[in-house]
C-alpha cells in the first residue's frame, strides 16, 4: 500500500483561508478517491501560512477493476438460428466484449441479451495526476486573485507543487498558472532558512520540513502555541486572555512559533482595560495578560486592576532575533496605545450631552433622519415599554436617561477609531462624568447581545434600552420597505429580532407585542409620511418576521421542529403568539419535557383523531365550554358521558390564566387519555358519524371541544410521532 502527498505551496495565505481550506480539501479528496475506486486509510490535512498539504495513507497501486452490466436487444432480434445477428454484434462491440460472451436472460418483458464489460483499473499515479488540478481549482474562499497572465484563481499565487506517491513524483502541470507550475519533490522551508527542501518520500514530509524550520502539522502547532503561552503567562504571574478566535488565527500566522514576551508602559494602564485588550488582540494579534485577581467590572475605568503591564506575541522569526522582534512589537504597541490615550483624553474634554447634540450631523439611514432622530425614537419606545411592562421606580429614571444618552459615543474619537468599543466607551465616559452607575451600565448593555452566544443585558434598565434599540431598528428598516432576503441582511435585522426575543425570555417579561407593534406602527406612520405606510400591514409584516425568529430560536435551543410548529407555526394565530412570546416558549418546553418522559404520545393520538373528525363539524375553535352545546340526553354509550365528564374537568383549566395552567392541562389530558380513547375503541365506543343528524352533531361537538381545549396547549395536528 502506498502513501500519497500533495503540497500546494503559495505566497502567504490569509489566516482564515488557511484554516477553512483544509476541511474543504479533505472533503474533495476523500470523495474523489471514493469515486475513482481508490480505497484508502486516513486522510490527514496539514498546513501553514505558505502551504496546504494532504497526506493519504493506504492507497493501492491501481484502481479496482470496474464490472458493468448492459442490457441489449430482445433475444429474438439478437440471435437467428443460434447465430448472432448484426444487432447482437453491434451491441457486443459497443460493450467491448465478443458476441459469444453475450448472455440471454429472462426478464418481465421476455428474454433479452446482456453483456458484462470489465474495465481494468488504471495506475493510481495516473488517476491522481488527473485529479489534482481539479482539487486545487475547486477550493473556495473570499477575495481570490489571478496573477501575471495566468487564468487560475486562488487565494494567493501558487509557487510550487509537491506530489509524491511514496517516493515517486506524480506528474502534474498547472498550465494556466503564470509561470506554469510543475510538480516535483522540492518544497520550501521557513523563509528565513532560505534553502529548498527535497522530500524523499511522502512519509518523510513532516520530518523534512521540521528540519527546515517548519512545523507543518496544524494541530501540533496549536498545541505548541497554547503550551508556550501558558508557560510564559505562569512565569509572569498572570493568565493569558486568549479568545478561541484569536488562538485559531495565531496558528495560521506562523510556521515556526515562538512565544515572545513584551512590556507595556505603566502609564497606559490608566486607560480602560478594554482599550488595551482591543488594541492588543484585534489590531496587533497580541495576547494580554490578566492579573490573578482580575475583577469583572464592565465599567472599570483603568486597566491597572485587571491587566499586567506585559503582553505575549507569537513570533515567526529565528530564535536569535527574539530580542529584536520584542523591541519592534513594543514600539508598535506603544504608538497604538499613545493614539488611544490621545483619543480618550480628547473625548473626555467634551461632555457626553454635547456629543449627543452632534448626532444630528450624522445620518442614520436614507430617509430615516439622523442618529439624534433615532435616539429620540428610542426614548419614545422606552416610555412605551415602561408602560407596557408596568415598570416603575428608579429603573424608570435610569432607562429614560440611558435612552437619552445611549448613542453619544458614536461621534467620539475613540469609537471612530475602534468601532467595536461602541456602548462600552459610552458607558465609561458617562460614569466618569458622574452619571449614576445604572445609567452607565444600561448604555453599555444596550448593544447586548451582539451576536449568537453573546451575553444578555444584566440590568432591567439595560434590557429596556436594548429592547427599544432592536424595536426601533426593525420598525424603521421595515418602514423603509427593506427586508432580509436569503443570506442578505445588511442591517442585521434577524439578529435584532433574535435579541429582542432572547431578552424577553431571559428577563421573564410577558410583553404584548401585538399591542406594542400596533401602537408603534401608527406612530411611525406619523413620523414618516413619505413612506405612505399602512400601519396594520407593517405590524403584520413585523409580526410574521418575529414568528420566524421565534421558530428559529426554539429549534436552536433544542426544541423538536414539530413541537415548534405546534406552538409557533403558521397555523397558530399570530395574535395569540404575539400577545406573549414567552408563553409559546413555555409551552414548547413543556411539550418537549412530556415527550422525553414518554407521556405525550397517548394524548397526541387521541387529540389528533378527535381533531380530524371535528373538522366535519362547524364549532369555532374558541369554544371551550360544553354548556349549551352538548345534550346528554342524546348519549347512547357510557363513553360519551365519560368524555363529557373529562371535558367539564378540563374546561376551567383551559380557560384559566397563568403559566401553571399548561402543566395542569397537560397532566389532566394525560390522566384522561384512556377514557378519551375508549370513545373511539373498545366495547363502549361509538360511531361518530351516526345516521341521526342530532346524534352526529352532538358527538362532533364533544370532539371539537376536546380539540379546542387541547389547542390551548398546542396545535396537536402539527405533532408527529
Amino acid at each position: 500500500m502506498a502513501t500519497f502527498l500533495l503540497e500546494i505551496g503559495t505566497e502567504e495565505l490569509p489566516a482564515d483561508f488557511a484554516r477553512l481550506a483544509l476541511p474543504q480539501l479533505q472533503t474533495v479528496v476523500s470523495q474523489s478517491l471514493a469515486d475513482e475506486r481508490l480505497e484508502h486509510d486516513a486522510v490527514r490535512m496539514m498546513g501553514t501560512p505558505r502551504r496546504l498539504a494532504v497526506l493519504v495513507e493506504g492507497l493501492p497501486e491501481r484502481q479496482s477493476d470496474r464490472s458493468e452490466e448492459h442490457k441489449g436487444p430482445p433475444a429474438q432480434q439478437a440471435f437467428k438460428d443460434g447465430e448472432p445477428t448484426p444487432a447482437a454484434i453491434g451491441f457486443a462491440r459497443r460493450c467491448g466484449v465478443a458476441p459469444e460472451q453475450l448472455e440471454v436472460r429472462d426478464t418481465p418483458k421476455g428474454p433479452f441479451v446482456f453483456a458484462t464489460s470489465l474495465t481494468p483499473g488504471r495506475a493510481t499515479a495516473e488517476v491522481l495526476a488527473g485529479l489534482i488540478p481539479g482539487w486545487i481549482r475547486g477550493l473556495q474562499g473570499r477575495r481570490f486573485m489571478r496573477w501575471g497572465q495566468g487564468e487560475i484563481r486562488f487565494s494567493r499565487p501558487i509557487r510550487w507543487l509537491v506530489a509524491l506517491l511514496d517516493a515517486a513524483v506524480v506528474p502534474v502541470r498547472l498550465k494556466d498558472g503564470d509561470p506554469e507550475v510543475i510538480s516535483g519533490r522540492l518544497s520550501r522551508g521557513h523563509r528565513l532558512h532560505g534553502a529548498s527542501v527535497s522530500i524523499a518520500s511522502a512519509t518523510a514530509y513532516a520530518d523534512a520540513l521540521a528540519g527546515a524550520g517548519v512545523l507543518v502539522d496544524r494541530e501540533a502547532r496549536g498545541t505548541a502555541i497554547r503550551r508556550g503561552l501558558e508557560q510564559a503567562a505562569a512565569r509572569s504571574g498572570g493568565h493569558p486572555d486568549l479568545p478561541e478566535a484569536l488562538f485559531q488565527e495565531l496558528i495560521d500566522l506562523v510556521e515556526s512559533p515562538q512565544v515572545i514576551e513584551g512590556a507595556v508602559e505603566e502609564r497606559f494602564l490608566a486607560l480602560p482595560p478594554e482599550v488595551l485588550s482591543t488594541v492588543m488582540r484585534a489590531h496587533q494579534r497580541y495576547v494580554p495578560l490578566g492579573t490573578p485577581d482580575a475583577g469583572s467590572d464592565p465599567l472599570a475605568l483603568e486597566a491597572s486592576a485587571s491587566l499586567l503591564p506585559r503582553f505575549l506575541c507569537i513570533g515567526n522569526g529565528l530564535p536569535e532575533a527574539s530580542d529584536t522582534i520584542r523591541r519592534g512589537n513594543e514600539r508598535v504597541l506603544r504608538a497604538r496605545l499613545a493614539d488611544a490615550e490621545f483619543f480618550v483624553a480628547a473625548d473626555r474634554r467634551v461632555a457626553s450631552i454635547d456629543r449627543r447634540d452632534q448626532l444630528g450631523r450624522v445620518t442614520f439611514a436614507e430617509g430615516l433622519g439622523s442618529l439624534r432622530d433615532r435616539s429620540e425614537r428610542l426614548e419614545w419606545l422606552v416610555d412605551v415599554l415602561l408602560e407596557a411592562l408596568s415598570i416603575s421606580g428608579e429603573t424608570t429614571d435610569h432607562a429614560r436617561r440611558a435612552a437619552h444618552l445611549c448613542k453619544h459615543d458614536l461621534v467620539s474619537q475613540m469609537v471612530g477609531e475602534f468601532p467595536e468599543l461602541q456602548g462600552l466607551m459610552g458607558g465609561k465616559y458617562l460614569l466618569a462624568e458622574g452619571e449614576p452607575r445604572p445609567v452607565a451600565l444600561a448604555v453599555l448593555e444596550h448593544y447586548l447581545p451582539r451576536g449568537a452566544g453573546d451575553a444578555l443585558p444584566g440590568s432591567d434598565a439595560g434590557a429596556l434600552v436594548a429592547l427599544a434599540e432592536r424595536l426601533e431598528l426593525l420598525l424603521s428598516i421595515f418602514a423603509k420597505g427593506e427586508r432580509p432576503t436569503g443570506s442578505s441582511d445588511p442591517y442585521a435585522l434577524r439578529r435584532a429580532g433574535n435579541g429582542l426575543l432572547q431578552i424577553l425570555a431571559e428577563r421573564g417579561w410577558s410583553l404584548d407585542l401585538k399591542a406594542l407593534l400596533g401602537r408603534a406602527c401608527h406612530h411611525w406612520r406619523e413620523l414618516f409620511p413619505q413612506f405612505l405606510l399602512q400601519s396594520e400591514a407593517l405590524a403584520a409584516d413585523l409580526g410574521e418576521f418575529l414568528r420566524q425568529r421565534l421558530q428559529s430560536l426554539l429549534e436552536e435551543e433544542g426544541i423538536d421542529a414539530d413541537l415548534v410548529q405546534a406552538v409557533a407555526g403558521d397555523g397558530v394565530a399570530l395574535d395569540r403568539l404575539l400577545a406573549d412570546p414567552l408563553d409559546a416558549r413555555q409551552r414548547a418546553s413543556l411539550l418537549l419535557q412530556r415527550r422525553r418522559q414518554g407521556t405525550l404520545t397517548a394524548v397526541q393520538a387521541v387529540v389528533q383523531r378527535a381533531s380530524r373528525l371535528a373538522e366535519k363539524g362547524d364549532m369555532p375553535t374558541e369554544q371551550l365550554s360544553p354548556a349549551g352545546l352538548v345534550d346528554p340526553s342524546l348519549f347512547s354509550s357510557p363513553s360519551e358521558a365519560a368524555m363529557l365528564a373529562v371535558l367539564e374537568r378540563l374546561e376551567p383549566i383551559a380557560a384559566g390564566s397563568g403559566a401553571d395552567r399548561y402543566a395542569a392541562l397537560a397532566a389532566a389530558l394525560q390522566e384522561s387519555a384512556a377514557t378519551l380513547a375508549a370513545f373511539f375503541d373498545g366495547e363502549q365506543s361509538v360511531m361518530v358519524m351516526d345516521d341521526d343528524p342530532a346524534v352526529r352533531r352532538n358527538r362532533l361537538a364533544l370532539l371539537a371541544l376536546l380539540r379546542n381545549q387541547a389547542g390551548v396547549l398546542a396545535d396537536f395536528s402539527r405533532i408527529t410521532a
